[in-house]
């Protein structure tokens, strides 16, 4: 038996990733979880961000943000970059994290990060509490540790990356099964 609830958003878990906005001279940090992929060709992602936030006007003007996969090791700070404002803090310095010149963007992205995506702004759905801002990824920035040497394949696995779920973090899981298993033949 179900109990029954009223609407919500209950599609747990996400990611915590933390997503960079701004230039090099002027950026700010802001934790998401409301994030994720809607298109693989053109590559295509989205992030909904409320619209008091301090990041969100630095996104609007700029039309450009990086969204940076979080881990076990950025865990405090990505905490902490989602309950304190960029207006009140400088947020790389308080966290320590360290900013890397974009390469497609003009905002920095998380060298500390196992994997940055650098995003263009390509429409803002208005939605209600949120704005949808869905973006065109312009390029992906790896970490080279985490590649297999073999295969060239990044190793998500060994990033340590963390999930948010209804107001928790958690540490991501181990795999237990990989596309088509299912089917394959033994």
């Amino acid at each position: 038996m179900k109990q029954i609830w009223k609407p919500g958003t209950m599609i747990y878990p996400l990611p915590a990733v933390l997503v960079s906005c701004g230039d090099m001279e002027r950026s700010n940090l802001i934790t998401v979880a409301w994030t994720g992929t809607i298109c693989t060709n053109p590559a295509m992602c989205y992030i909904s961000v409320r619209p008091e936030r301090h990041s969100y006007p630095i996104i609007a003007s700029t039309m450009e943000f990086t969204i940076n996969l979080t881990t076990e090791r950025m865990a405090h700070a990505t905490d902490l970059c989602g309950v304190k404002s960029g207006r009140d803090i400088d947020k790389w310095e308080v966290t320590g994290l360290t900013k890397g010149k974009g390469v497609n963007v003009s905002c920095p992205y998380i060298v500390e990060s196992p994997l940055s995506i650098e995003c263009r702004v390509k429409e803002i759905m208005h939605l209600g509490s949120h704005d949808m801002m869905i973006a065109e990824v312009l390029g992906v920035l790896a970490d080279d540790s985490l590649l297999d040497p073999s295969t060239g394949a990044f190793d998500l696995g060994q990033a340590g990356l963390i999930n948010y779920s209804h107001g928790h973090y958690y540490r991501q899981g181990e795999e237990i099964g990989r596309f088509g298993w299912t089917v394959k033949k033994k």
